[in-house]
């Protein structure tokens, strides 16, 4: 009964707040090698049903934690850009745009970027550059390996790299090259030996991404390049990519279940330091179309407020599970055809604040901005300090 005043209370609270326009502004990237069957990068991550001890709202809010937070940001629109970094940039440390993507000769293609540096500068968020392998609707592991084993291409996207960062005006990079094959593994680590104190000698702040893993030994395209130890070792700070566990082509389930998360964390902080270790987090959730089956279509992104309207037009029952720590509802629409969706409301933010809390984390990084979801930033000023450039 708690539970449905609760969710009744929050779906209120998100009418009185307004609507706005949640419609994904590059759903290839947020789906990014989702072939076939094959989970791009979660597939082999399990959880056992190990248990930790919960961290509840009143053991942590007798004291702000200070962290670093990020917004990934795809400035697709230029003006939906600039509004997305006014709305919420004052609750951000970074923004990481999305992306600069490489070529096999080592030069960058561009993004629409400029206004929404201004704004983000403004906000006196650090403007982060997101250099991806990302080609054609895919992370490409040919790309890669071809800026691993060219000693003249790698040269030539590392001076690209600084001279579009002193241009530009960004002062931290953050590396996401996914999918790359286990066997480039130690010419990854070579790479990023090599880009990273470049980088740094210029002055700019490095990070990396990662996989979701439990273990050194997990291996495959999504997993087996990525070391977390030497990445803790080269960079400045590190983002799991702690969610899709839930994803769009696949059976449907919580986005960012806190069991799962956990698992990744407690390998993470096994082998780099608690300060160097951001978690990731959606803005975002899933409407399956139901019963799910193998080729269905995919599963429509939603925003956190956009679900909660839809739950309220619907007439649906918004539940809660205690053991993904994530919210979801069923219903029925205009054709007839069953839905499911899971997505993120304030007990599951929560639950998220907590990890960071109960592992004294560095801080949280969210893919990704454009996903109305208000509840979250004024939680996230309530209960953290948030590290700003000086």
């Amino acid at each position: 009964m708690l539970r449905t005043i609760l969710a009744l209370l929050f779906t209120f609270s998100l009418v009185l707040s307004g609507c706005g326009n949640v419609k994904g502004q590059q759903e290839g990237t947020a789906d990014a090698g989702k072939n076939g069957s094959e989970h791009p990068r979660l597939q082999q991550v399990k959880y056992n049903g190990s248990k930790q001890k919960e961290v509840t709202p009143s053991e942590t809010k007798h004291k702000k934690t200070k962290i670093t937070s990020i917004g990934f940001l795809e400035p697709v629109d230029p003006q939906a850009a600039v509004k997305e970094v006014k709305d919420v940039g004052r609750h951000l440390s970074y923004v990481a745009f999305f992306s600069y993507r490489v070529k096999p000769d080592g030069t960058l293609i561009g993004i629409k970027d400029d206004q929404a540096l201004a704004a983000a500068r403004k906000q006196g968020a650090v403007p982060m550059l997101v250099l991806t392998n990302f080609t054609e609707g895919n992370f490409s592991p040919e790309v890669a390996h071809t800026i691993f084993t060219d000693k003249t291409v790698s040269n030539r996207l590392i001076n690209n790299v600084i001279k579009t960062m002193k241009a530009k005006g960004y002062k931290a990079l953050n590396i996401d090259f996914e999918h790359i094959r286990a066997k480039d593994r130690d010419l990854y680590n070579g790479f990023l030996e090599t880009i990273l104190p470049k980088v740094k000698k210029e002055g700019f702040i490095t990070s990396t991404a990662l996989a979701p893993k439990t273990s050194d030994e997990q291996s495959g395209p999504w997993h087996g390049a990525h070391d977390y130890k030497r990445h803790g070792e080269l960079a400045d700070f590190v983002i799991l990519m702690t969610y899709e566990w839930g994803w769009s082509g696949g059976p449907p389930m919580a986005v960012s279940p806190v069991p799962q998360v956990r698992k990744v964390i407690d390998y993470a902080v096994s082998v780099i330091p608690r300060k160097k270790i951001v978690m990731g987090a959606p803005l975002y959730g899933y409407d399956w179309i139901l019963p799910y089956k193998k080729g269905n279509p995919f599963a429509k992104r939603i925003a956190p407020q956009e679900a909660t309207e839809l739950a309220i037009k619907e007439g649906a029952e918004i539940k809660y599970d205690n053991k993904s720590h994530s919210p979801y509802f069923n219903y029925t629409d205009d054709q007839g055809k069953k839905h499911v969706v899971w997505f993120e409301n304030e007990e599951s933010a929560q639950a998220k604040f907590n990890q960071v809390k109960y592992y004294n984390l560095r801080g949280i990084a969210y893919w990704v901005l454009g996903e109305p979801f208000p509840q979250n930033w004024s939680m996230l000023e309530d209960q953290f300090n948030v590290r700003k450039a000086k």
